[in-house]
C-alpha cells in the first residue's frame, strides 16, 4: 500500500478554516512514523480537469475570480488543487497495477460539481480519475457530507455507480435525500452508531457487488466519527477498522482519496481504516 503525499499542499490555508494544513500533516506524521511509503504526486493538466468539469468553472479557478465563503480564492489555489488532483490520479493509477494507492491531499474535492465549486472543494478529485481511468466503475462515498458534486457529475451514466452514506436532516449540504438513477444514496441521522452504520454499509456494497465495477473510488472521509467537531455520525476509532475491512471483501481494484475529517483523532481514524483495508480484523 503507497500513500501519495506533497508538502506543498500544507503551504496554503485559511485562517481559522476547518480544512487546514494541520490535518493533513497530522496524518502524514501519524503514517511515516508507523513506515509507511508515500510518493510525490504530479499536477495534473488542463485536460484532465475538462474531463469531469465545464471551461467555465476551470477558468474561474484559474484566475480567482469566484466567490465562496467555505471554498475561498486563496493565492495560487489552482496550483494546488491540481496537485490534488494528481494525487488522485496517482492512486488511481497505482490500484490499477495491484497496489493500493490512496491520496492524503488536500484540497478534498466531493463537492465539487462539473460547473461549480464548494465544501472546500475546487476540483472533483475522485471523479476527474475515475473518468481518466474509462472503465465500468464505482464509487463509495463514506465522507458525513453527500457528495453533491460528484453526484452531479456522474447522474445518469450507466457505466458508473455512485454510493453514499451521509448524515442528512438539516445539514450540509442538503441533497441526497434518496436514490436516483445510478446515485444510491443511503442518508443518516446523527448519532446513529456503529451498528447501524455497518449494516447500512453491507447493503451499500452488495448494490456495489451488484453492478459489477472494474474499478472503485473511495471518498474517505472520517467526519463521521463521534467526536468530530463539525458533522459525526457516532463511530468510534476501532469502527473505521470494520468500515476497510468491508471494503477490502470486495477484492477488487481500490484506490481511496482523502474527503473530510477535522478532529484531533483523525490520524487514528485513518490508521484504523488502513488496517482494515490490508486486511487486519
Amino acid at each position: 500500500m503507497k500513500f501519495i503525499f506533497s508538502s506543498k499542499c500544507l503551504e496554503y490555508g485559511a485562517t481559522g478554516h476547518p480544512e487546514s494544513p494541520h490535518r493533513v500533516a497530522r496524518i502524514y506524521n501519524f503514517l511515516h512514523s508507523k513506515g509507511f511509503d508515500f510518493i510525490e504526486p504530479s499536477s495534473c493538466t488542463k485536460a484532465d480537469i475538462l474531463l469531469a468539469h465545464t471551461q467555465d468553472l476551470l477558468s474561474k479557478v484559474i484566475l480567482g475570480n469566484f466567490f465562496d465563503p467555505d471554498t475561498p480564492s486563496l493565492p495560487n489555489i489552482y496550483e494546488y488543487a491540481k496537485l490534488s488532483v494528481g494525487g488522485a490520479l496517482k492512486a488511481m493509477q497505482l490500484s490499477l497495477t495491484g497496489d493500493i494507492g490512496f491520496s492524503i491531499m488536500r484540497p478534498p474535492g466531493h463537492h465539487a460539481g462539473k460547473n461549480f465549486l464548494c465544501g472546500f472543494c475546487y476540483f472533483n478529485n475522485i471523479a476527474i480519475a475515475i473518468n481518466h481511468a474509462g472503465m465500468r466503475a464505482a464509487i463509495l462515498d463514506i465522507d458525513c457530507h453527500h457528495g453533491n458534486g460528484t453526484q452531479d457529475i456522474f447522474l445518469g451514466n450507466p457505466d458508473i455507480l455512485y454510493v453514499s452514506l451521509h448524515r442528512f436532516g438539516h445539514f450540509y449540504p442538503g441533497t441526497g435525500a434518496t436514490s436516483i438513477e445510478n446515485a444510491k444514496n443511503y442518508p443518516l441521522s446523527l448519532g446513529i452508531g456503529e451498528k447501524e452504520y455497518l449494516s447500512t454499509l453491507k447493503h451499500a456494497l452488495n448494490e456495489i457487488t451488484k453492478f459489477k465495477p472494474s474499478l472503485i473510488g473511495v471518498s474517505a472521509g472520517f467526519d463521521t466519527y463521534k467526536l468530530d467537531p463539525i458533522a459525526g455520525l457516532g463511530l468510534d476509532i476501532e469502527s473505521y477498522r470494520k468500515v476497510g475491512n468491508l471494503i477490502h471483501e470486495l477484492n477488487l481494484p481500490t484506490f481511496y482519496v482523502l474527503e473530510g475529517g477535522y478532529s484531533e483523532d483523525l490520524p487514528r481514524c485513518v490508521y484504523e481504516f488502513i488496517l482494515g483495508i490490508i486486511g487486519q480484523e
